[in-house]
């Protein structure tokens, strides 16, 4: 799915309006009335009394559009009207002119200097205060608004946008966001939905589809899209029956040191259950007899000193792939041995863990890496390679120039991992807070390495196998609950996650952050 910047939804609302045409207000109606539709199956009748908040502006008017709907079904509304300017959007004004027609208990003004409303908790709060096309902070009486609202501990519905986010910024420390339980968001998801610092400030997305153009949308240009399902099926190679292990390719699997080597024991696993043909363990020799225990369909392969961590990387035959650095540590002999690994590799490779620690000390090892390289850091990894950013909106500036300057697949971890490649960045929509376990990401990189062994290309490799990683997570914490999912149980549902691609959603036009 793509995720469209707000001159381009703009554009869409204006060639639907012109192509079908109808007056831009016919289109207010048509949303406002489409969110009606997702309220009123929720709520069934259900005498819940409802406070509606407009603006007034566009999002204000589908605020009243809704109104007027759920008053004509029976539903105890009281509208409010932040009067935060003398200006109103036409359509706005025609809104109010239609809530007018339908009942007698008129919106109520809020002003300045007005006493803001009791909110309580059994309320369901819809708040239109502001949409997508904030550019600047609510003055400080409306966020005093907010506040009141977030205090209320009501289930608040914020429709297309929460109000105080902004499309394309983070809200300064000082500036008030409504924290919604869930934002109705009109036809397409918004970047804001996906970065730590905004994406924290409520609680779940949906999507309704309003019937903006299709052949607009499908020509569009993104180069932020949110994965799902039908990316991963479009991905996935199927086996062929007259096939054998060394179709899909001999991996490596490099790192581990005393009293780390669980993480490369991980890695292992992960990468024979994605699907690699041969997979051998390059470990130290004190690891041994611990990998061979744990991982029976594994080679093992140790360097031939004898200490506690590895201080050479050098294997026999010639593998496919490679994926290294998970609890490799970074002891002066395996920064070494992993320099000159680099300087000898011209094969797919996965960099992890310790690897990205030594190459943020070493930043002449990035020059090293064969191109389209996968790096996997999580954040404070990822701040040791390149250096602290100002917000989320510049993380992303600066990952898509460090990923492109050393033609790199970055995949970048946190609760939406983004693969970032050339201008593109891939937003994943699996994965939850279980995962927030140590040994999740030595997971990932076993299967990388798993998919890289099988013939996927780098940036199919990752796309495939972030999401694949996240809907196995999701598949161990729907059976264990967020608190009790280990990385293992994570290998442990690889398969389940496979399987799961065959099967058909409940919901095919839902799309909510789980």
């Amino acid at each position: 799915m793509k995720i469209l910047s707000l001159e381009q939804i703009r554009e869409a609302d204006k060639i639907t309006v012109e192509k079908e045409g109808i007056a831009s207000f016919n289109l207010m109606e048509r949303a406002g009335g489409y969110a009606f539709q997702w309220i009123h199956n929720r709520l069934q009748g259900n005498p819940v009394p409802i406070k509606i908040f407009c603006g007034i502006g566009n999002n204000g008017g589908d605020g009243l559009v809704i109104a007027r709907y759920l008053i004509e079904q029976g539903y105890g509304v009281k509208v409010y009207i932040i009067n935060y300017s003398d200006k109103r959007s036409d359509d706005f004004l025609k809104a109010y002119e239609a809530l007018k027609k339908v009942t007698k208990d008129w919106p109520e003004t809020l002003k300045e200097k007005s006493d803001l409303p009791e909110i309580e908790a059994r309320d369901l709060v819809i708040d239109a205060i502001f949409g997508i096309g904030l550019n600047r902070p609510a003055p400080k009486w409306v966020q005093e608004l907010y506040k009141k609202i977030n205090a209320s501990r009501a289930y608040v519905l914020s429709i297309d946008m929460a109000s105080g986010l902004y499309m394309d910024k983070v809200p300064a420390e000082d500036e008030t966001v409504v924290h919604a339980t869930t934002i109705l968001t009109f036809q397409v998801p918004k970047l804001v939905f996906f970065l730590p610092q905004t994406g924290s400030l409520f609680q779940n997305w949906e999507v309704i589809d309003i019937g903006l153009d299709k052949e607009y949308l499908a020509a569009a240009k993104s180069t932020q899209i949110l994965l799902n399902k039908d990316h991963a099926l479009q991905l996935y190679r199927p086996r062929k029956k007259f096939s054998h292990k060394g179709t899909y390719g001999h991996a490596v699997i490099a790192g581990g040191s005393y009293g780390k080597m669980g993480s490369v024991v991980m890695s292992t696993k992960a990468c024979l259950k994605t699907g690699a043909g041969l997979v051998t363990a390059y470990i130290p020799q004190m690891g041994m007899n611990i990998m061979q225990t744990s991982v029976q369909e594994a080679m093992v392969e140790a360097d031939r000193q004898n200490g506690r961590f590895l201080e050479e990387i050098d294997f026999e035959g010639s593998p496919d792939v490679a994926g290294i650095g998970m609890g490799m540590g970074t002891e002066q002999a395996t920064v070494e041995a992993f320099g000159k690994f680099l300087s000898g590799y011209d094969k797919p490779l996965v960099v992890d863990a310790d690897g990205l620690n030594i190459i943020s000390k070493n930043k002449k090892f990035l020059q090293a890496l064969p191109q389209k390289t996968i790096i996997t850091p999580h954040p404070k990894e990822f701040e040791r390679l390149i250096g602290e950013w100002e917000d989320d909106f510049d993380k992303l500036k600066k990952a898509k120039e460090f990923a492109n300057e050393h033609k790199l697949v970055l995949v970048l971890k946190g609760a939406h991992t983004f693969i970032i490649h050339e201008d593109y960045f891939y937003i994943n929509d699996t994965g939850n807070p279980g995962m927030a376990t140590a040994g999740a990401g030595d997971v990932l990189t076993g299967m990388l390495t798993g998919l890289l062994s099988q013939g996927y290309d780098p940036l199919s490799a990752a796309i495939f196998g972030v999401y694949l990683h996240g809907r196995a997570g999701d598949i161990a914490a729907s059976h264990l609950g967020y608190e009790s999912v280990v990385a293992g149980d994570i290998i442990d549902n690889i398969s389940e996650a496979y399987k799961d691609l065959f099967t058909q959603p409940q919901d095919e036009n839902a799309s909510q952050n789980p």
